[in-house]
C-alpha cells in the first residue's frame, strides 16, 4: 500500500511539474500581457534595465503565481 501511494505522489508530482503546452506556445509578450495586467499598468519595457527586471521578474514571479518558463520568457521579452 505504501508503495502504491509513494507511485502516485511521485506521478501527480511529475505530471504536475511539466510546463503546459498553452505556456510553451505563448511569447513572452503575451504572458506580460495576460499575467502583468491582471493587478496593475504594466510599465513600459524600458522603465527598467535587463538587471532590474530579473530582479522584478524574480519577486513578482511569487505573487503572479508564475513558473519559471513563465517568468524567463517575460524577462526575455522585457530586456529586447
Amino acid at each position: 500500500m505504501l508503495i502504491f501511494l509513494l507511485a502516485v505522489i511521485a506521478g501527480t508530482c511529475v505530471i504536475g511539474c511539466k510546463p503546459s503546452q498553452k505556456v510553451a506556445a505563448k511569447s513572452g509578450a503575451q504572458l506580460w500581457a495576460e499575467n502583468c495586467q491582471r493587478c496593475h499598468k504594466t510599465p513600459s519595457p524600458a522603465t527598467f534595465s535587463p538587471e532590474q527586471w530579473e530582479t522584478v521578474g524574480l519577486h513578482m514571479q511569487s505573487r503572479a503565481l508564475l513558473t519559471d518558463e513563465e517568468r524567463n520568457k517575460i524577462i526575455a521579452f522585457l530586456k529586447q
